[in-house]
């Protein structure tokens, strides 16, 4: 079955471990923070667990516009979405990681506990690893000794653009 854009970036979503979260602060200017992936559902929402008296939790209930990036060598993800602070205490139990009792010693059941679900409405992706990375690598070194750009093309297993 052939990749379409909306199958690799889920695929790719749930490689990651780590995601920048971009929120707007109150001073107006953009601010990212690394956060934990708890999950990522099939339609691209993504969830995250926060202290409740965090700043992104402030931020995000007076403007719940947010970028979500994730990196890794070779492959980039972008999401845009709206956020929303989820106190639902079952959902934390079944999103429950042990590494979460760092931040929260009282466990599961600790009372700062506060769940972020980001709706993504647009994603774009990147993946220059295995076979595409040689392709790009090919193109790249055309590039460079002819002067032009690199011809990465429409490959949806390379970059593609999804409206979630």
């Amino acid at each position: 079955m052939p990749t379409t854009p909306d199958l690799k970036l889920h695929d790719l979503l749930e490689e990651f471990r780590v995601a920048m979260l971009v929120t707007h602060a109150a001073d107006g200017n953009l601010r990212g923070r690394p956060m934990v992936l708890a999950e990522v559902e099939p339609n691209g929402a993504l969830w995250f667990a926060s202290d409740r008296h965090s700043g992104k939790v402030d931020e995000v209930a007076k403007d719940s516009h947010v970028v979500v990036t994730m990196q890794s060598k070779t492959k980039f993800v972008s999401l845009g979405g709206k956020a929303t602070a989820v106190d639902d205490k079952a959902k934390v139990s079944k999103l429950w990681q042990a590494e979460w009792k760092v931040w929260f010693p009282g466990g599961k059941d600790d009372s700062n506990i506060v769940l972020l679900r980001i709706e993504s409405h647009v994603g774009e992706y990147w993946d220059n690893s295995g076979t595409n990375g040689i392709k790009y690598l090919i193109q790249a070194g055309k590039a460079l000794l002819t002067g032009s750009r690199p011809e990465v093309g429409d490959d949806p297993t390379v970059h593609g653009k999804v409206n979630l």
